[in-house]
């Protein structure tokens, strides 16, 4: 989905990843496998990479990414799954959002997304939404806007990396899924010549809402 998007990686990742290690875990390895994933789409991209916005959604979200971090450590894990939930709610309704991201224009724009965008790649991975937001309100070329991600993607993933540390799980689970992600995006190369974008986009949807009704639910479930 990376691949032929350019965005959705944690989107479609983060309810499965969530239920099988936790809150706190599982979007540590989220966080860690995304930064892998934009590290293979990086090489095709750079040629169309808009820098002077880059640099900006850079600087905000790299500000911001201390207190999305802190956030997961204050909170409990019940609350950390409701967090979790909501923002990929939030997320998955962004393109019934028009009317707001229209005022995400310029660096007062860029800086508000970048922020946003910050804050939500430590605290839950989720920052794809808040940059195709401020993409949309600045009439960001979609070519230009998705090689461009994969740069800013790659600084909060080193950055969030930083701050959550590395996950805990045997290190054969990890390079498993460190494997996988390659063999997708690798594959994913292959698929964005075949796969019409609007067929991926309904199928990257299904899949991210199934996740985050699990995850919601399995929060409510905590609960009791």
């Amino acid at each position: 989905m990376q691949r032929v998007t350019g965005l959705a990686f944690v989107l479609v990742l983060i309810g499965p990843i969530v239920l099988a290690y936790g809150p706190v875990e599982g979007v540590t390895i989220a966080v860690l496998l995304a930064l892998l994933a934009s590290l293979f789409a990086v090489p095709s991209a750079w040629r169309d990479i808009d820098w002077p916005r880059t640099l900006w959604l850079l600087t905000a979200g790299l500000a911001a990414a201390p207190l999305g971090a802190l956030t997961t450590v204050v909170l409990g894990q019940t609350a950390l799954l409701f967090l979790i939930g909501a923002m990929g709610v939030i997320a998955l309704s962004v393109q019934w959002m028009g009317r707001i991201a229209r005022h995400l224009r310029g660096r007062p724009g860029a800086i508000g997304a970048g922020a946003l965008a910050g804050f939500m790649h430590a605290s839950s991975g989720l920052s794809g939404p808040a940059l195709a937001s401020f993409a949309l309100g600045d009439d960001w070329p979609q070519r230009r806007f998705a090689a461009s991600a994969q740069i800013v993607f790659l600084g909060y993933g080193a950055v969030s990396v930083a701050l959550r540390g590395l996950p805990t799980i045997a290190a054969s689970d990890l390079l498993i899924l460190a494997a996988c992600t390659a063999g997708g995006m690798i594959l994913g190369a292959v698929a964005a010549r075949r796969v019409p974008l609007v067929l991926a986009r309904r199928v990257m949807l299904l899949c991210a809402w199934a996740g985050m009704i699990v995850v919601l639910g399995r929060a409510v479930v905590s609960l009791f």
